[in-house]
């Protein structure tokens, strides 16, 4: 097995858990933007930064993650682009959360919720709603901002050790803390999860909803790898890193958010919440599939290669039959796809988003513009290939209409697909 060499210092890099030598490589996905950094139109002649895209994965504790490249802080910045209420399906997700958590774990008027990254409020506005006392914590202004307007508390700051002891000697500890896809965003997992333990109540609950990296390589989900996502958790690692912080993982819901996410309940070490059977069936799959053992991730090395290939297959046959493709969507997956398969608007004349913040800009790299979903509409294409795939079913019903000319849909992944 060749070893991986960070290209600055020319020495394997270390994990970010365990501080093991990374010897092991996932994929490699050549250089690539930050997947969202969108190129304003006064900015579309200039040159971007193109940085390495690798996965890497420890061999001790099997925590997957990518070269640290750039600080958290060049990447969350106060312009971040993505807003969370933007996604009807994932409003509807946030509001049976906070049904359910409610229900389960007996939340009153009195207890306390916290959930960090939480973006434009999205979640907590639910929790709000119940009378609920709630504290987002967003590195994003643009974002925090909005969840600010929506009337949430909402701190504008990195989640750590140091600021969990900030807020414990403002007399915060909560009773339940929320983390729906940041573990993934954290450059220092390690602080992180020692802040989680600081912030939680003895008896408090903290879930942490990530994608799962079984998910990821069975689908061939390749584009979620981007400078954004640090780290990509098995119940396997996930139950080691979070051991280490003195917390134990109780429960595991396996969900259908992002391509196939698991939501890990975490609480104390020595806290009185008993241990679920549910834990034992994916911690099994998982070793099944063979996340424990290098040969997987060898192995999937090959397949990501194979996805690419099949998708320009696919879209070079349409070009030729004089075939109008356009894009749904400008997700941060957008950029590592289009990035890495090379498809720029040769291939997707433009894509559309919902999101005001990123219409009238441009994908980074590709520089494929990005315009209201009215656009699709006007141009009637053949095709309309969907970047964001994990929202497939409600894009499909947003976009119904494309079927009055005889329209279709591409999926890009596990493998490329014409749907109606």
């Amino acid at each position: 097995m060749s070893q991986n060499f960070s290209p600055i210092l020319g020495t394997a890099p270390s994990c970010r858990h365990c501080g093991s030598k990374l010897t092991l490589t996932l994929v490699d996905l050549g250089l690539s933007p930050v997947a969202n950094d969108y190129v304003d139109p006064a900015d579309c002649t200039k040159a971007e930064p193109f940085y390495p895209l690798k996965a890497l994965v420890c061999r001790n504790c099997r925590l997957v993650q990518t070269c640290d490249m750039l600080a958290a802080g060049d990447i969350f910045r106060a312009d971040y682009a993505y807003f969370s209420s933007h996604s009807s399906s994932w409003l509807n997700h946030a509001r049976t959360y906070v049904e359910d958590m409610t229900t389960r774990f007996g939340l009153t008027a009195a207890s306390r919720h916290v959930e960090i990254a939480s973006n434009d409020g999205y979640l907590l506005q639910y929790s709000m709603a119940k009378g609920i006392k709630c504290l987002g914590i967003e590195p994003c202004e643009s974002v925090a901002l909005a969840g600010r307007a929506k009337g949430i508390d909402t701190r504008i700051e990195f989640f750590g050790e140091q600021y969990a002891r900030k807020l414990v000697s403002e007399g915060w500890t909560a009773d339940l803390i929320t983390g729906n896809n940041v573990i993934a965003h954290v450059p220092d997992i390690n602080d992180f999860m020692s802040g989680v333990r600081l912030l939680l109540a003895p008896e408090g609950v903290a879930t942490f909803e990530v994608q799962h990296l079984l998910k990821l390589m069975q689908l061939h989900q390749f584009d979620t790898i981007y400078h954004e996502h640090f780290s990509y958790l098995s119940l396997i690692a996930g139950q080691r890193i979070f051991a280490k912080a003195g917390l134990r993982i109780f429960d595991v819901e396996l969900l259908k958010t992002h391509g196939g996410s698991i939501r890990f309940f975490v609480c104390h070490a020595q806290s009185n919440h008993p241990q679920s059977p549910r834990v034992a069936q994916p911690l099994a799959d998982e070793r099944t599939y063979g996340l424990d053992d290098d040969a997987a991730y060898v192995a999937w090395n090959d397949s990501v290669k194979e996805t690419k290939r099949d998708l320009l297959k696919l879209l070079i046959g349409l070009k030729a039959e004089g075939k109008k493709v356009v894009g749904y969507g400008a997700p941060a997956k957008a950029a590592t796809l289009l990035n890495y398969c090379g498809i720029g608007s040769d291939f997707l004349d433009f894509t559309v988003d919902r999101a005001p913040s990123k219409q009238g800009r441009y994908l980074p790299g590709v520089r494929i513009p990005i315009f209201p979903p009215e656009a699709i509409f006007e141009a009637k294409p053949d095709f309309v290939l969907i970047l964001p795939w994990n929202l497939k079913d409600e894009i499909k019903t947003q976009m119904s209409g494309i079927k009055s000319w005889g329209g279709r849909f591409i999926l890009p992944v596990p493998k490329a697909t014409i749907e109606d």
